[in-house]
This record gives structure tokens, C-alpha cells and sequence, in this order.
């Protein structure tokens, strides 16, 4: 497939809001009524089932894997098309943004943070989820506002993919994403952080 084949492929896929479906066919409920009104798994922990939501990040991260991974990866392996720059960058946030822009939700969707961890497991296998689970940890025990520790972890991010190297399309990638993610958190970003109490008190002794 051309590369502006696998983009639609992409955001076709990343539309797909099976959080929604799974609290509508598992649970009999609309998943967004719950907490943050986010189309999310987590809203599906909340809506009643862990192992539901569970399966729904699982589902929202592999929406953005298997198309950004099979398109990067068949053009490595020379049994389809290697795609330039700007072509990857375009195919890997074609998941993201139809996550966040899904024309089945009334162009209304997630905060695209399992669909992230998706795209780069596509890009990287598992390094890049495993550093963004490590980074998403160790920001979250520092700091008391999820929308700052999702912006952290991508920065933090930034730096590891600047010390391994990768490929010029990556940083390009990483941009749209962080952008993105700054949009679906702007809410959460219009408040200063907080840290943990424990921070607080290490700090005062």
C-alpha cells in the first residue's frame, strides 16, 4: 500500500472507540457518563470493570500498533514501499488523530495516551512503551496532576530518543504527538502542578 493508504488505514483504526462499544456491549452503559467524561479505559475501571478496562487500553493500544508497525515494518523488510520522513510521521499520528478526532464519536474522542504507547510500540517494538511505562511511573509518584505527568513523560521521552539516536522521522513524529496530547490535557495544563505529599515532606526536613 501507498503511504497515504496506510495514513487512512491508521486513522480508521485509531477511531474506532472501543472503549465506548465495550462499556455499551460488556457493560450496558455509556462509559463517559463516568469520571472525566473521557472516552478512555479508564472511565470503563470505572464504569464498573477493571478487566474490561483492561481490555479496552489493550485494544486502544493496539489500534495504534499493528498499523503503524505493519506499514514501518514491511517497508524495512522490503515487502512493501519504505516510506520517507514526512510519510511516517504522517501514517504513525494517523492513529492518534483519529482517537482524538473519531468520526464515529461525533469527531469527539480520547486523551490518545494508550494510543501513543501504541505508536511507538509500531515504531520501536518494545523499547519505546517499556521507557514511556518507566517515565509515566516515575513522573506520576513526583507529581499530583495526570496531565502534567503525561506532558513530562514526553518530555522526558524526547531525551531518550535524542541519547539512542533514532531516525530524523521519529522526532518529527514525537512533535505531532506531544502536541496532540497537549491539546486532549489543555484542561488539566491550565492548572499548576502539584507534588506528592511525600516530595513535600522529603523537601522540608
Amino acid at each position: 500500500m501507498s503511504s497515504w493508504m496506510w495514513a487512512v488505514f491508521g486513522f480508521v483504526a485509531g477511531s474506532i472507540p472501543f472503549s465506548v462499544l465495550i462499556g455499551r456491549l460488556a457493560l450496558g452503559t455509556d462509559i463517559r457518563r463516568y469520571g472525566d467524561g473521557n472516552p478512555g479505559g479508564s472511565n470503563v475501571m470505572r464504569a464498573g470493570s477493571r478487566a474490561w478496562g483492561l481490555l479496552a487500553i489493550l485494544l486502544d493500544g493496539a489500534k495504534g500498533a499493528v498499523p503503524v508497525g505493519a506499514a514501518y515494518w514491511l517497508g524495512r523488510l522490503g515487502l512493501a514501499p519504505q516510506m520517507g520522513d514526512w510519510s511516517l510521521v504522517a501514517v504513525a499520528l494517523a492513529p492518534v488523530v483519529g482517537h482524538v478526532w473519531s468520526p464515529f464519536l461525533h469527531f469527539r474522542g480520547g486523551k490518545a495516551v494508550a494510543v501513543t504507547f501504541g505508536i511507538w510500540a509500531g515504531l520501536t517494538l518494545w523499547v519505546g512503551p517499556t521507557v514511556l511505562g518507566l517515565l509515566l511511573c516515575f513522573w506520576y509518584a513526583l507529581v499530583a496532576a495526570d496531565s502534567w505527568v503525561v506532558m513530562a513523560m514526553m518530555g522526558s521521552f524526547l531525551a531518550f530518543l535524542i541519547a539512542a539516536g533514532v531516525e530524523p522521522a521519529f522526532f518529527g513524529i514525537w512533535a505531532g504527538n506531544a502536541l496532540i496530547l497537549a491539546w486532549t490535557h489543555r484542561r488539566g495544563l491550565g492548572r499548576a502542578p502539584r507534588v506528592r505529599p511525600w516530595l513535600l515532606k522529603a523537601i522540608h526536613r
